[in-house]
């Protein structure tokens, strides 16, 4: 691969902040020293310097209610209902 060729990533997230719908988009861009970032219809925005860290961030940022913590509560709670049947 040519090394000053600036690839380019994109991708667009939709989720809802307080009952208001919001579209994440996040992109690649070479020019920067965090080439990965994402903006949000409600202002807010991140740099990242990898690519993982900025999609799980954007995802986070989409769905704040669905953490990996409520995720796993929610799992464990699943557990104690089986157990007392």
């Amino acid at each position: 691969m040519d090394p000053h060729t600036i690839e380019t990533w994109a991708c667009t997230y939709h989720g809802l902040h307080d009952g208001t719908k919001v579209t994440i988009k996040a992109a690649r861009d070479d020019s920067r020293p965090e080439p990965y970032g994402w903006t949000c219809t409600c202002g807010e925005s991140r740099r990242s310097s990898s690519y993982y860290d900025c999609d799980r961030s954007a995802l986070r940022h989409a769905y704040p209610e669905r953490t990996l913590r409520d995720r796993l509560r929610q799992w464990a709670a699943g557990l104690r209902i089986r157990r007392t049947r």
